[in-house]
């Protein structure tokens, strides 16, 4: 639980230098998603630096630009966000760019070396998807839902930070 707590505060910390998130997330026009070719990065928005942020559901993509498969799960994300993005906060972890330590921090926890990553964070900074691969909208939709639902209701389930 102390480990829990202290990252939760580090990450806390990290992500108040981008506290707002990542916003106006539009995807690369040019993706060729037949191919593992690199066609530069997959998502662009403002403060594409931004890590966690607490007291609110976060969605995290860790990809490389280089992957039919990351292409697919960007446009997920984008067409997500469109639809989420007033209630979750999104972060997008491009790993060919530079990453804030916010960023760092979360793949340093989360990425298995596999891409493209996702996961979703309730409020408190506990893992409710974590996973390798594509993933479809409607398992995220749903783990939205549940997320919301528990932050109403002040329910705490779900896997801490580090445990």
């Amino acid at each position: 639980m102390k480990r829990t707590v202290f990252q939760l505060f580090l990450l806390s910390a990290l992500g108040a230098q981008g506290s707002l998130g990542i916003d106006n997330l539009k995807l690369n026009e040019k993706l060729d998603y037949q191919t593992d070719s690199r066609d530069g990065p997959l998502i662009t928005g403002d403060d594409a630096r931004a890590g966690f942020l607490p007291g609110k559901t976060n969605y995290v993509i860790i990809y490389s630009e280089g992957c039919f498969n990351s292409k697919r799960q960007a446009r997920r994300t984008v067409e997500l966000y469109n639809k989420y993005r007033n209630q979750v906060h999104f972060v997008v972890v491009d790993l060919d760019l530079r990453r804030s330590p916010a960023q760092q921090q979360l793949v340093k926890q989360y990425y298995t070396g596999f891409i493209p990553h996702v996961l979703v964070l309730d409020a408190g900074g506990r893992a409710l998807y974590n996973s390798d691969g594509e993933v479809d909208s409607g398992v995220i939709e749903s783990i939205f839902e549940k997320s919301f639902a528990q932050a109403a209701g002040g329910s705490r389930h779900g896997v801490g930070l580090g445990e």
